[in-house]
């Protein structure tokens, strides 16, 4: 099995020749800094890169086991999310929770994928009756969500298939059991980059 040094050096193989993220960092920054041995920050950066150009699944899947054997937790999760994303399609979303007197949650969430809420997203059952889907939930930006407030969310459902039909617009409803718990605004949705190859 191999360390964690060799599996960032591999995700950096991985790179196109000239890529850059939105702060202007290459490849060749990133193989400065492994030569340096920052293997945190050579994460950081491999991470900051891979969310700004497109790369396969595998490179994610290294950054997660890398980040693993760092014991670096949330790093590894976020890198498991997005190849998820890479593989499924990316669903972001701008979700408003009611608050607690108006119907809704009455505690926070932690948004880091945990919360498995039902969705409302425009599907029928065979009956004719309106369903419900499953997608997990990721918050971007802050590390938990309380009721009455909005944020900018990432969806990754049970079944993506089922939400292809979404588009930029659409309005969606989160559920925790019959009544919605918080409306959202589609503003994202990607089809999957490599579904059926792994390199």
């Amino acid at each position: 099995m191999d360390d964690a040094f060799t599996l960032l050096r591999r995700a950096t193989d991985l790179l196109p020749e000239i890529t850059h993220a939105e702060s202007w960092v290459t490849r060749e920054d990133v193989r400065e800094y492994q030569r340096h041995q920052e293997w945190e920050l050579v994460l950081d950066l491999l991470m900051e890169i891979g969310d700004d150009c497109p790369l396969p699944s595998h490179f994610w899947s290294l950054l997660t086991e890398a980040a693993e054997q760092m014991m670096l937790e949330d790093s590894a999760r976020w890198c498991d999310w997005r190849a998820g994303e890479v593989r499924h399609g990316t669903f972001r979303a701008r979700l408003s929770l009611l608050r607690t007197e108006e119907g809704g949650r009455r505690t926070a969430f932690s948004g880091d994928g945990h919360l498995r809420p039902l969705w409302g997203i425009g599907n029928r059952a065979p009956n004719g009756e309106r369903a419900v889907n499953v997608a997990r939930l990721w918050v971007e930006q802050v590390p938990r969500m309380a009721p009455g407030e909005s944020a900018t969310v990432r969806l990754a459902p049970l079944s993506p298939e089922q939400w292809r039909h979404l588009r930029p617009g659409d309005v969606i409803t989160m559920h925790e059991g019959r009544p919605a718990v918080g409306t959202a605004t589609v503003i994202e949705v990607r089809p999957p980059v490599d579904p059926d190859h792994e390199r």
